[in-house]
């Protein structure tokens, strides 16, 4: 089969367009109900471009992610959340979920993410057998709110880590969703700091995943276990 000149142009400028583009977490689903695209989730003006600087608040949320025009979801505590992406992640790493309560005063919608006032509530990372190592590499994510936390306003805060080395820095792709927990306990988790959390150095960041992987560590604080 030939293509015009014209033809191939068109061929190889969409082919460049799909190799260029990253995924973005850009839909949430809460109480059986999607919401539609960024209708609950601070939209960025990175697009879907990843964080590099584990020292920028552009961690916390996305570059320019502001709440401002996204509604606020409610959601039951104990209840599954779940997160879209535009498409799979293509990227071998770890998925994490954070929950950032909202000070008393402010809402989900007007909160910057500052202050010690995130938990981690979930991790994946790979699975080994064979001597390989298989990650979650999803188009969906899904977690539970843990039961026990206080109900008021959170971002629901999820996040895949790309791990490049050798090779290149690791990305991070980031979205946060606006929520209000209801039916929460009454829990006193031990929060801490978006940026603050992770270092460069961290091993969950600068391991090799190439070269005698057997083992992964995640991250950042642990997992929330009340």
């Amino acid at each position: 089969m030939k293509f015009s000149a014209l033809t191939l142009a068109v061929l190889v400028a969409a082919f460049s367009d799909v190799a260029s583009a990253h995924y973005r977490f850009a839909w949430l689903t809460a109480g059986g109900v999607k919401g539609a695209e960024y209708e609950n989730i601070r939209p960025n003006t990175n697009y879907n471009s990843p964080v590099t600087d584990t020292t920028s608040t552009d961690i916390r949320c996305n570059v320019g992610a502001t709440g401002s025009a996204t509604t606020i979801k409610t959601v039951a505590a104990g209840s599954t959340v779940t997160f879209d992406l535009d498409q799979a992640v293509y990227h071998q790493g770890p998925i994490l979920w954070y929950l950032g309560k909202v000070p008393s005063g402010q809402t989900a919608a007007t909160w910057d993410g500052s202050g010690a006032n995130w938990i981690k509530i979930k991790q994946e990372g790979p699975t080994f057998s064979s001597g390989s190592a298989t990650w979650p590499m999803y188009q969906t994510y899904s977690a539970s709110i843990p039961s026990s936390i206080p109900s008021g306003d959170y971002l629901l805060r999820v996040e895949q880590i790309a791990l490049h080395n050798p090779g290149g820095a690791p990305q991070f792709y980031i979205s946060c969703g606006q929520i209000t927990v209801t039916g929460g306990g009454s829990a006193s988790p031990s929060y801490f700091s978006i940026p603050g959390h992770i270092t460069a150095t961290d091993p969950g960041i600068t391991v090799n995943i190439y070269n005698a992987f057997t083992s992964y560590t995640f991250p950042g604080p642990a997992v929330f276990s009340g």
